[in-house]
């Protein structure tokens, strides 16, 4: 019994290493979001290695989504509310119309067989990716297509960025980091990040909310900071960083090699489908700019469907109205985690037979 433990200790602790090995590899080479790709692939390969299966304890998957829930909601702030004040009616009619076109793209990755209408929603809703990949599993989706197939997003949206950008917009090529705020310190993120954790998922089980383990730490999250109780206290970087670590460890001890063909059989269509998605947001944004006065720039980088970080870099190196471009894409955000349980639902109910 004891050896028997011992093992499984042995085989956990390695999976966790290579995820962090894998991770800091692929944040030297400027992946986004390199601990839940880190995880991911520690995981696949767990999972197509080794017979015995695997899983991701349950509690340590709460505490993952809590946090990076904790983590989406503190981006929201009273700035950037008051920037999209004066036009929030083309702003929430162009955020409703990348959720259009997103549900468009996904009934077009559904007509490829094994792919239900669920998961095709979800792997293409622009926005949110994190989120949406960890809800996928709870409200019907494939969690390994929608994750595979949401990065595969925020990939190309990262790589294509700076070139058009700077060759259609006249922005500079370098996107370098968003810097640090500073913020609180880390004990006062710690205790602001499981404060509302522990408040966010009692109250979201309480009032029955979908994926309530994501979305009422959200939410607590957002009321705190607007009220301006938070301090300006944060997610501590490493905290977050182990939260998707754990999140890509999940979806990637689920793999299968059936599911790995299934996936590698639809992603010459997926690419087509997401990057004329990235087109037509793109389109949006040209729609946007021309009705608010904002320049073509910032219509641009407010509607590319993803990849905040480099999209907050790129709007603060090339003079772009970093606090408009942020304000839109946050507005999408939330738009796109918490439209996402109704889409399952109506799906659902929707679906022949």
């Amino acid at each position: 019994m004891r050896g028997r433990r011992s093992a499984k200790l042995l085989d956990a602790a390695l999976v966790v290493a290579g995820a962090v090995v894998v991770g800091l590899l692929l944040d030297l080479a400027g992946m986004p979001t390199p601990a839940l790709f880190g995880g991911l692939a520690a995981g696949l390969v767990r999972a197509l290695a080794v017979r015995s299966p695997a899983r991701v304890p349950e509690p340590a998957g709460i505490a993952a989504q809590a946090v990076i829930g904790v983590a989406v909601g503190a981006l929201v702030e009273p700035g950037a509310l008051r920037a999209v004040a004066a036009d929030w009616l083309p702003v929430l009619l162009v955020t409703l119309g990348t959720l259009a076109l997103s549900l468009l793209a996904g009934s077009a990755l559904q007509l490829h067989r094994g792919i239900s209408p669920v998961t095709g929603a979800f792997a293409m809703i622009a926005g949110g990716a994190a989120g949406i990949a960890v809800m996928a599993r709870e409200l019907g989706a494939d969690e390994r297509t929608v994750a595979v197939l949401q990065y595969l997003r925020v990939l190309l949206i990262v790589l294509l960025m700076p070139v058009v950008a700077t060759t259609a917009y006249g922005a500079t090529a370098d996107a370098g980091i968003v810097p640090d705020s500073g913020g609180a310190g880390w004990v006062a993120g710690l205790a602001f990040t499981g404060a509302c954790a522990v408040a966010g998922v009692a109250g979201g089980r309480l009032l029955r909310l979908p994926v309530a383990a994501l979305l009422g730490p959200l939410v607590v999250a957002a009321i705190v900071d607007l009220t301006g109780l938070s301090g300006g206290a944060e997610v501590p970087g490493l905290l977050e960083d182990a939260a998707f670590l754990g999140i890509g460890l999940q979806v990637g001890v689920s793999f299968t090699w059936g599911s790995l063909r299934a996936i590698g059989g639809v992603l010459p269509v997926a690419l087509g489908i997401t990057t004329a998605l990235i087109v037509a947001c793109a389109g949006l944004g040209v729609l946007l700019a021309g009705v608010t006065g904002a320049s073509a720039l910032d219509g641009y980088l407010a509607t590319t469907p993803g990849g905040l970080n480099a999209v907050l870099a790129t709007a603060r190196d090339s003079g772009a109205d970093t606090t408009f471009v942020l304000s839109v894409q946050v507005l999408r955000l939330f738009v796109m985690l918490f439209s996402a349980p109704l889409v399952a639902r109506w799906l659902r109910r929707s679906r022949p037979g």
